[in-house]
């Protein structure tokens, strides 16, 4: 499997996804991992609209992504992942599939929440998944645009 960059973003794929991630990522496929925008058939139609150049675009379940890379589907290519929750990618984590980065972006504001950078908040939830993720040997950080510098998850939860 050959995942080369994995990111937790609110607005999933979206054009500051376009314009500087996946062209920085190397990959050739961006793959939205997210139960509900992959079952509502506009949702993925407009999603698709915003296809960076060059690259294919899956989305797709949680259910669906973790057999299709158990089964060795991406193994030729060059993916970049992108959700909206770090429980999707401890979800992946538990079930086999390899993720050694995790860039958190732009998160949704979040009641109660611990905020982890000016636009990244992370629930009660969240800071138990990310330091899962932390403990399974996931280097974690937060950068909302490849030009931030990036800031270790590590030392702020």
């Amino acid at each position: 499997m050959s995942i080369v960059m994995t990111r937790i973003d609110n607005r999933l794929l979206h054009g500051i996804i376009v314009t500087q991630w996946a062209p920085m990522s190397g990959a050739n496929r961006v793959m939205v991992i997210d139960d509900k925008v992959a079952n509502d058939d506009i949702a993925k139609a407009s999603m698709r609209l915003a296809r960076p150049a060059g690259m294919a675009v899956s989305i797709i379940t949680e259910e669906t992504a973790i057999k299709n890379f158990n089964n060795g589907k991406y193994d030729r290519e060059k993916v970049f992942v992108i959700t909206k929750e770090p429980e999707t990618i401890l979800n992946l984590v538990k079930n086999g599939v390899d993720i050694q980065k995790l860039i958190i972006g732009g998160t949704v504001v979040k009641e109660g929440a611990k905020q982890l950078s000016p636009r990244a908040y992370a629930s009660a939830e969240n800071i138990e998944s990310y330091q899962a993720l932390l403990n399974a040997g996931v280097d974690i950080v937060t950068q909302f645009v490849p030009a931030d510098k990036a800031q270790n998850v590590s030392t702020l939860i």
